[in-house]
């Protein structure tokens, strides 16, 4: 099994989903979090290789969390609305993937996250997949503020 990078710590989260799926790591970079995982046996497919649904998730997590954390800091949102460090409350609207590699079990996967736009109502995002320094997937999501 792959060592965690220097720099991430376990994602603390109050969703029973990412718990259940984690664990998940998380690395602040400037404005940004980069959320990391091991990937395990439950996270694979037959093949022994990282499940499409498992990405998916990955990458739901971390765009909503950089969506969140960015809607927060424009201010539009008060202290009390931090959920776990996690932002502004939100929902997904869209989730668009697409697969251009696999990860094994046992590699350190990264989900690297740039938001095109946070606003008030609606925030926009993209990211790759990142494992052994090639992008498995890259995914772009639309957030709905709550």
């Amino acid at each position: 099994m792959t060592a965690i990078p220097d720099g991430f710590d376990e994602m603390k989260t109050g969703s029973p989903f990412n718990t259940w799926a984690g664990p998940f790591y998380a690395k602040e970079v400037d404005a940004n979090v980069i959320i990391g995982f091991i990937v395990a046996e439950h996270h694979c497919n037959s093949a022994g290789r990282v499940h499409g649904a498992m990405i998916c998730a990955a990458a739901d997590i971390a765009l909503g969390r950089n969506i969140g954390i960015a809607t927060h800091a424009k201010g539009y949102f008060d202290e009390g609305s931090l959920q776990n460090r996690s932002g502004a409350p939100i929902a997904t609207m869209n989730l668009t993937t697409d697969f251009v590699g696999t990860a094994r079990q046992g590699a350190w996967v990264e989900v690297h996250v740039d938001v095109q736009k946070a606003g008030r109502s609606v925030g926009f995002a993209n990211a790759y997949l990142v494992s052994d320094g090639e992008r498995i997937a890259r995914a772009s999501a639309v957030f709905k503020v709550l």
